[in-house]
């Protein structure tokens, strides 16, 4: 299995019991080893009185690009710390773009920054995660594909 095949899996396995994510409307859009870009429309009920995205929305859409990334490896992975600088307001109505990748891994701890844009490209938010290794993996990776069959 290629890494690319591995992070793709792990991602396909998560992504199926990933609620939070899913009613939030996300897009997984790209994965990789150590990498992740997910989509997200503002939608008007994630408005804070200020008629802006809600920063938990933009942290929540971070938080999870952060997640794809960092367990790409197939190896369970958790937050151990998050940060976020909110930088421009994202607008209702607008697709917010986060991206992932991995900046260090070392043994059990990795770090990980996620770029938060706009449509236009602006910057809305920059979030550093922080990883941790438990036990377990997000796939069975001693179960094979079946073989094709190449008789036809």
């Amino acid at each position: 299995m290629t890494p690319q095949e591995r992070a793709e899996r792990a991602a396909a396995s998560m992504w199926a019991g990933d609620r939070a994510s899913q009613d939030a409307g996300m897009t997984l859009v790209e994965i990789g080893p150590g990498t992740a870009t997910i989509t997200m429309p503002v939608r008007e009920d994630m408005a804070n009185g200020h008629g802006i995205a809600h920063g938990g929305y933009v942290f929540t859409l971070a938080d999870s690009a952060f997640a794809f990334a960092c367990n790409s490896y197939n190896t369970s992975v958790v937050a151990q710390h998050n940060s976020i600088t909110y930088l421009t307001p994202g607008r209702i109505g607008e697709t917010l773009t986060a991206t992932a990748h991995e900046v260090a891994l070392a043994g059990r701890s990795g770090i990980y920054d996620v770029l938060i844009t706009g449509e236009d490209g602006r910057p809305i938010a920059q979030f550093r995660g922080h990883s941790r290794q438990i036990t377990g993996q997000n796939f069975d990776e001693s179960e094979h594909e079946p073989a094709e069959d190449i008789a036809g």
